[in-house]
């Protein structure tokens, strides 16, 4: 029975997406119309320059979002983690872990009045684009960061930098060579997850992009008033196939460890 259960819910997970994967191979017009097999739509993804800006606009607002957004949170984190009970400390931990709980519409709608504030307040020349979006999702994985970073931080026995700090070590050798490495798996994840909800995010940055500011999940909505072409199902076989190759080096380096 609990076998059963879990390929149900596998096949509910993945049977949609494989659909998906499978129109992109198909020759017809129509985006979920077989008309035999064909790599047209390959070749004209290949083709869209616009879409090609969009997924590399993309992939580079997510690696700095993902890195702001691990420091911060990682900085939160340690905070909330190492530092014990401290005045505002609730006020502190609400403020850092609201995005999580926030509905992203509510998010962006505040982003983007602060936007306006500071353009006809302070004055400041805030041209919404790139920027706006990268500080956006950095403000978002920034919660999620904190989350992981304060339940590796929780999990770690500071008896071991006491001992590196007793056997001569300064605070700052102790926490490079003893904190720092048994914190690395944290901060990765941190990362990998702030640098997927960047990538996947299209409410945020509908709210504060603006010209040259397009992602790839904004331009894939925005064709939805359009009409869906099946290059969208060519450009989901080309994320698939590269999540399977990222899934398939990360369990070839632990192998390698192991």
């Amino acid at each position: 029975m609990t076998r059963a259960a879990l390929w149900l819910g596998l096949a509910f997970l993945w049977l949609p997406v494989l659909l998906l994967a499978g129109f992109g191979f198909s020759a017809s017009r129509e985006p979920f119309e077989w008309g035999g097999f064909s790599l047209r739509w390959f070749a004209a993804l290949a083709a869209n320059e616009r879409l090609l800006e969009a997924a590399w606009l993309s992939l580079r607002v997510a690696f700095a979002a993902a890195t702001l957004a691990t420091l911060a949170g990682g900085a939160l984190g340690w905070v909330l983690a190492r530092h014990g009970r401290f005045r505002g400390r609730a006020l502190f931990g609400a403020l850092a872990g609201a995005p999580l709980v926030l509905p992203e519409v509510v998010s962006g709608l505040a982003l983007l009045l602060v936007l306006v504030a500071l353009q006809s307040l302070a004055g400041w020349p805030v041209q919404r684009g790139a920027g706006t979006v990268l500080l956006a999702h950095a403000a978002l994985g920034a919660a999620y960061a904190a989350v992981v970073v304060q339940g590796r931080v929780a999990a770690l026995d500071p008896r071991l930098e006491e001992a590196a700090m007793g056997l001569g070590a300064s605070p700052w050798a102790a926490w490079r060579t003893v904190t720092l490495p048994l914190l690395a798996p944290g901060l990765a994840a941190a990362w990998l997850l702030a640098f997927v909800l960047s990538l996947d995010d299209v409410v945020l940055a509908s709210f504060v992009s603006g010209p040259g500011g397009t992602t790839l999940p904004v331009w894939l909505f925005s064709q939805l008033r359009l009409g869906l072409t099946p290059q969208a199902n060519a450009l989901a076989v080309v994320t698939l196939a590269l999540a399977a190759a990222a899934v398939g080096v990360i369990l070839l380096l632990r192998r390698r460890r192991g």
